[in-house]
């Protein structure tokens, strides 16, 4: 079973590997299947519950789709990275929801300050982690993300959150 700092090292060291544009190293964070998925607010202001069939801000069922989204970033075929995007993430209120020698459910806040041709937008919410504590080493399973602000002036992406 992991201890709480060590839960907390790994949450930071994630959220670090991103902002420092570390993508390769971010990859290592996810199991190959793992669900990303941060879903939409629907008109009666209510999260959207099925990737499948409601619209979703975010969603890759696998693994896969996070490295093609890398792979865009990297090789300057995103939009949402051009022109460059300077960004940086605070993370506070880490919860362990529940634990067992496999896995780690865990909560936290988050607040994302981002700066793109001359404007600085700040996006909040929190995030769901599912880690597999199984192997070597964590990895996670399921990041479930919720998006809390009203106005996106910008496209979203993945280091947004």
């Amino acid at each position: 079973m992991l201890s709480y700092e060590a839960i907390q090292s790994f949450v930071f060291q994630e959220a670090r590997a991103l902002d420092e544009r570390r993508w390769a190293d971010w990859l290592e964070f996810y199991a190959e299947d793992v669900e990303f998925w941060m879903p939409a607010w629907d008109e009666d202001d209510t999260l959207t519950n099925n990737p499948q069939n409601e619209v979703s801000l975010i969603y890759y069922a696998s693994r896969s789709g996070l490295e093609d989204r890398i792979f865009r970033i990297e090789t300057e075929r995103s939009s949402a990275t051009i022109p460059d995007t300077r960004h940086g993430k605070s993370i506070s209120n880490l919860e362990v929801l529940s634990q067992d020698e496999n896995s780690v459910k865990l909560r936290f806040n988050w607040i994302t300050n981002s700066f793109r041709y001359d404007i600085l937008d700040t996006y909040f919410g929190y995030s769901e982690y599912t880690l597999d504590t199984s192997g070597p080493k964590p990895v996670i399973k399921k990041k479930y993300v919720v998006l809390k602000n009203d106005y996106i002036h910008h496209v979203l992406d993945i280091y947004h959150i």
